[in-house]
This record gives structure tokens, sequence and C-alpha cells, in this order.
């Protein structure tokens, strides 16, 4: 009789023989363009300096359709040289494909707040105000603070009165020095979570600096 945990484990070896094979048309392109790795995640995992690979990524985003595979190029996608390339609206539009696996549409939402610029900007706000996205809006909101539209300022003021949000609004405020947004960021100094509390404390010392 087989033990369940010999079950968990053949399990286990499955999920990974599949992720292996999904893997390997990206990972064929990656070895041609000097990539020698055995997963995606080993680009980022290993340090390795990969701005020569975020077009292969770019190409395989849309294309991948396992979950695991397309999640790890999605957080190989999470790096300053994603910016200015397609990685923007590749990205937003992965988020509307996959809303219903959490851990895909959060790590998505991460890498917005690293490569995320103007260009999606309306398409970012109209994801955050939908609400059946839940948690996984939480780095969209973190996305706003890279923008440069000045009126983004006061999206992120209004998502402070949003018990789930508001902690990361708050972070999106720090990174862009709202001074308009100080004396509703000061109330969370007093917040019941502690992670909430040192973002409002770090967020009003960068908007501080900035009146020096």
């Amino acid at each position: 009789m087989t033990k369940p945990q010999d079950q968990e484990e053949e399990r286990r070896q499955q999920i990974i023989a599949a992720n292996k094979e999904a893997s390997k048309p990206v990972l064929a392109e990656l070895s041609q363009a000097g990539f020698d790795v055995e997963w995606i995640s080993d680009l980022y995992n290993e340090r390795f300096d990969y701005r020569r690979a975020i077009p292969i990524l770019l190409r395989w985003l849309p294309r991948v359709e396992n979950p695991a595979v397309k999640e790890a190029i999605v957080r190989a996608l999470s790096v300053p040289w994603a910016r200015r390339t397609e990685a923007s609206n590749l990205l937003v539009e992965e988020f509307r494909r996959s809303k219903s696996d959490f851990s895909l549409n959060w790590a998505i939402g991460n890498a917005l707040s690293v490569v995320a610029d103007d260009s999606v900007l309306n398409d970012i706000i109209g994801l955050i105000r939908d609400k059946t996205y839940g948690k996984a809006r939480e780095m969209l909101v973190v996305a706003l603070g890279n923008m440069k539209t000045l009126d983004v300022k006061y999206t992120l003021i209004e998502l402070l009165e949003d018990e789930d949000l508001s902690g990361y609004a708050i972070m999106a405020l720090g990174k862009l020095k709202t001074k308009e947004a100080r004396p509703a960021i000061e109330r969370f100094l007093n917040h019941p979570k502690s992670w909430v509390r040192r973002e409002a404390k770090k967020a009003l010392a960068r908007i501080d600096k900035t009146s020096v």
C-alpha cells in the first residue's frame, strides 16, 4: 500500500517534471543567448546580469501557459532592466488574463511596481478599482509611486481610505514625496498593524526631507 507521503512526493515530482517540460523552449532560447541555466529562476536567484535576456523573456511571457513557468518569467522581469520596454503593457494584460491565480497576479503586481510607467497608469488604476482582484492589487498600488503624472497623488490619497490598500498607498506616496498627503499619513502612525506604522514613519521622513 502506497503511503500518503509517497503519494505526495510522486505528485511533487510530476509537477516538477511538467514545469521542466514547459520551460524547455524558453531555456533553449536563453541557452542560445549565452544563459545556460537549468531553471528560469536561476537568472535572478544566481544574480546573473541578464539584461540581454529581457527580450527573450518578453517574447515568451504571453506564449507560456504553465502558471509556474509564467510566474518565473514575471519574477525575472521584476528588474530595472525591463523598464522602457513593452514589459509594462504585457504585464497588465497578463494580470487581466490571470484573474483566478492570486500568486501569479501578486507577482505581476510586484513586477509592475518595478517597471511600470505612465503609459499604463489608467490601466493600473482601473485594475486597482476592481475589487474582485482582492489582495492581488496590493503591489499595483505601489506601482503608482512610479508615475510622473501629478494627478496620481489624488488617487493615492483616496486609497488611504481603503483599509486593504492603505499601507501600500502610503508606500507609493512616500516614493512620490507627496507633501499634500502628510496630514492624512500622520494618522497611520497609530495604526494597529506595525508594518503600516513603519511605512507611515518612512513616508513622512521622505516627505519632510524634501521640505528642508
